[in-house]
């Protein structure tokens, strides 16, 4: 279905229904500020976990373009070093938008039965992977160039089909040995690139009309207010604590949406 109908379907329901809908999306993104605010990553991951339980992928993926592009681009900073960035990690980044838009194409709008057990499997793998500790071996800077193409590509194509974005991007900039500002700064490069793939990809399949993306610009409100709350947390919480409670809830989430 997509986010045009289930919207129509939405309304339908009576404005008690919408409006129980928008407040348990603003709740969302609430939670998924807030882990962002303490852990620093997880914002699109969490946000598309727990929509996707009650609105179609293609839905939930869409309603996080925003939050999502505007929390990253600040993850970036300090702005002046992206260029640089950039052309460090170039052949990821065209990876990541060719894989994107190969699987727009291909698989159209995550949508359905299919995309709801692909979405599940991804945040199973993620959480799995991050919980065991697991690392991929040093990449040697003679391959990178067209590893970071080949593990763009993948991570564009995964994507495509679940809204999710993390792997295989994240483990790989893992592997790179990255000092941590330089890790998060890249992340947040990643993580903006690929929204704007997957924006573009969506409104490639009509499935993100204008008033998708105006309930997603309000939806940033709800985040940014869950990032300075988060922020505001992190010193009196065990950020690692805090973030093997969050892998295993994904694992759970990831688990359920795929044995279902």
């Amino acid at each position: 279905m997509a986010a045009a109908q289930w919207m129509d379907t939405a309304a339908a329901a009576g404005p008690a229904a919408m409006g129980a809908l928008a407040v348990g999306a603003a709740l969302v993104f609430v939670l998924a500020g807030l882990v962002k605010g303490v852990v620093g990553l997880g914002l699109p991951t969490v946000s598309m976990a727990l929509l996707a339980l009650w609105m179609p992928p293609a839905q939930a993926a869409a309603l996080l373009i925003v939050p999502s592009l505007a929390t990253n681009l600040w993850q970036m900073r300090p702005w002046r070093g992206v260029p640089a960035l950039l052309r460090q990690h170039a052949g990821l980044q065209i990876g990541i938008c060719a894989g994107t838009w190969a699987g727009a194409w291909w698989f159209g709008a995550p949508q359905g039965p299919g995309a709801r057990a692909a979405l599940g499997a991804a945040l199973a793998a993620y959480a799995g992977w991050s919980l065991a500790g697991a690392r991929l071996p040093p990449v040697p800077g003679r391959h990178r160039r067209w590893l970071g193409c080949v593990v763009g590509a993948a991570t564009g194509a995964i994507t495509a089909a679940t809204g999710v974005f993390v792997v295989p991007a994240v483990p790989y900039l893992q592997a790179l040995g990255l000092q941590r500002d330089a890790l998060v700064q890249a992340m947040g490069l990643c993580f903006t690139v690929s929204t704007l793939a997957l924006g573009a990809g969506l409104a490639s399949q009509a499935s993100l009309p204008p008033p998708v993306l105006a309930g997603s610009l309000v939806l940033l409100l709800p985040a940014i207010a869950g990032m300075a709350l988060g922020s505001r947390l992190r010193s009196r919480l065990s950020p690692d604590a805090f973030r093997k409670c969050l892998m295993a809830g994904l694992l759970a989430l990831g688990l359920g949406m795929l044995l279902a």
